[in-house]
């Protein structure tokens, strides 16, 4: 059998394209396959592409900062600076409010200490300052809006918040894949678009390549999942979810697209926040609009689907949304027509990313990415090209995890915390904001 390439990446989202990259400057021959036209198409292209750098778990902290610093020097990073149009890291910081919910940030200030990530407290009046919009009362619990209770808060303010400077969102996230394909591309990685793939191609008992919807075949040394929503689907032909103790399904989302209330600049004064008092996140948009998405409070259904069979229509959901959204901002416009984004998560049982090899030599996973690992697409791809390299130079990664540099910030992180048979982490949100 002719080996075809080193490494077959089945898809190309920002992730995947990343990994072409990193391995591609290691000097494999690498090959992205996917089933839209261009890369960043899918769930990329839907993402708000927020850069923070705040979790509520050390490696998940750490891990963002490290990928912070990426975006930071995006152009250096790529070296690509004269080729073509570069996304844009648009560092506007990023809010979020003190909760109940969120334990009043007490475990997200205490990683952001052990990191040496800068913040800002901020009360009451310093949020008022920043945006005058904002309605300081507490309306928690989340609700729906056919509760009676909808929109009356209780005569108390919220404990005001933390800032991280460090912090905003990318311009265009599907501009983002395509400076990743360029940047590989120059290193002699490949990308083949409109193909599907049938089939994981196995011999003498680990991964050889795969079969495509039209019946060709491509081999490879190793097979790396990155199929986003579809990768669920991906395990399934690689015969390896039965020695996974952490799954991934796809999940629905919307994003509401709305204007701000009149006489503000929003996309210039204002800045990424998340609210679990009112169960939203959001961000400035190019146009002077407001991205409003939510954060998954447990009173809302979450809609897991077959990505293959699924309703691309709005739901109420968008509606809630935008109300919710109002709580905070009184003045905002409420309108009818709507406009957004609708599209699929790839959410791992605990929301924290699969970052692993399988049980199938030669096959490896970058999936769960749960809408909240964008911001990691760089560093994720370090960390599986490291990661390919240590399980193939023989080295058994779930008896001895590899540990990676974080260079950067200068830590080291165990990625057995990424690993498919870990225990559910109960230190995670379960939710995008993760």
């Amino acid at each position: 059998m002719d080996i075809d390439y080193d490494a077959i990446i089945i898809g190309s989202g920002v992730i995947g394209a990343a990994i072409n990259f990193e391995l591609s400057k290691k000097g494999w021959k690498t090959l992205n396959i996917d089933r839209n036209s261009v890369a960043g198409y899918g769930s990329t292209a839907a993402s708000c592409a927020i850069i923070r750098v705040h979790y509520s778990t050390f490696d998940g902290c750490a891990l963002a900062y490290e990928g912070y610093h990426y975006w930071k020097n995006w152009s250096d990073y790529l070296g690509i600076s004269n080729q073509m149009d570069l996304a844009q890291f648009i560092e506007c910081g990023c809010m979020i409010y003190k909760t109940e919910n969120n334990n009043y940030l007490k475990t997200i200030i205490e990683r952001a200490e052990e990191l040496s990530i800068p913040f800002e407290i901020w009360n009451s009046e310093e949020i008022k300052r920043r945006l005058p919009i904002v309605n300081p009362h507490k309306f928690g619990p989340v609700k729906t809006l056919d509760n009676v209770e909808f929109g009356k808060h209780n005569n108390q303010n919220l404990q005001g918040a933390v800032f991280f400077p460090t912090a905003g969102y990318i311009n265009d996230p599907q501009l983002s894949a395509q400076n990743f394909q360029l940047a590989g591309e120059k290193n002699g990685g490949k990308f083949q678009f409109n193909s599907s793939v049938d089939k994981i191609i196995i011999k003498n008992g680990r991964a050889a390549g795969v079969r495509l919807s039209d019946g060709s075949n491509i081999y490879s040394k190793v097979v790396v999942n990155v199929a986003g929503p579809h990768s669920m689907k991906v395990n399934e032909m690689a015969g390896v979810e039965k020695d996974m103790n952490i799954k991934t399904k796809a999940l629905k989302v919307e994003v509401s697209h709305v204007s701000p209330p009149n006489g503000i600049n929003y996309e210039e004064d204002a800045f990424v926040i998340s609210d679990s008092d009112i169960g939203c996140y959001s961000r400035p948009e190019t146009g002077n609009h407001i991205l409003i998405g939510s954060e998954d409070p447990e009173c809302d259904e979450r809609i897991y689907v077959d990505p293959d069979n699924w309703d691309e229509n709005f739901t109420d959901q968008w509606k809630t949304q935008l109300y919710r959204q109002a709580q905070r901002y009184p003045e905002l416009p409420l309108t009818s027509e709507v406009k957004g984004v609708v599209s699929l998560y790839d959410v791992a049982d605990d929301w924290i990313p699969i970052y692993d090899k399988s049980c199938l030599p030669g096959f490896y996973m970058a999936i769960g990415s749960s809408g909240n690992q964008y911001k990691n697409a760089p560093v994720a791809g370090v960390l599986m090209s490291e990661l390919i390299e240590y399980c193939e130079q023989g080295n058994n990664h779930d008896e001895i995890p590899l540990k990676l540099h974080l260079k950067y910030i200068d830590r080291e992180i165990n990625l057995g915390f990424y690993s498919r048979n870990r225990s559910i982490n109960l230190e995670s949100s379960m939710s995008v904001l993760g």
